[in-house]
């Protein structure tokens, strides 16, 4: 494609893109430490004989994230399937823990949460 010339990126495109690479690396660092803190439940819950999953904990932190977003003017369903996701990770890794650091078994992958809307 020689001889075509690019367009110029508007300043106000160059700035919208900054601001979301500025945004994206803080998720990564937030993200980071949330799963710091989860290692850290998990270990504690494998010491103590508790569950890699709590749907009831699991259930509690939907809804409010759900609400959280509501409030942010996020799709709620986005934010239920996005926090799924972080959730199924948890519990892979709390797994993982409980069976002394080997990855956890096929037979406990995680499931596939229900949606909470009726």
């Amino acid at each position: 494609m020689a001889g075509k010339k690019q367009a110029a990126i508007p300043p106000e495109l160059k700035q919208l893109r900054e601001s979301i690479d500025n945004i994206d690396a803080a998720l990564i660092y937030l993200l980071a430490e949330r799963f710091r803190c989860t290692r850290r439940v998990g270990e504690l819950k494998a010491s103590t004989g508790l569950p890699a999953a709590d749907p009831g904990r699991e259930s509690v932190m939907i809804k409010r994230l759900k609400a959280l977003a509501k409030d942010a003017k996020l799709d709620p369903a986005f934010a239920e399937k996005f926090l799924n996701f972080i959730i199924a990770e948890v519990i892979r890794h709390h797994e993982s823990i409980r069976n002394g650091g080997r990855p956890p078994l096929a037979s406990s992958r995680p499931r596939k949460r229900a949606s909470s809307n009726p």
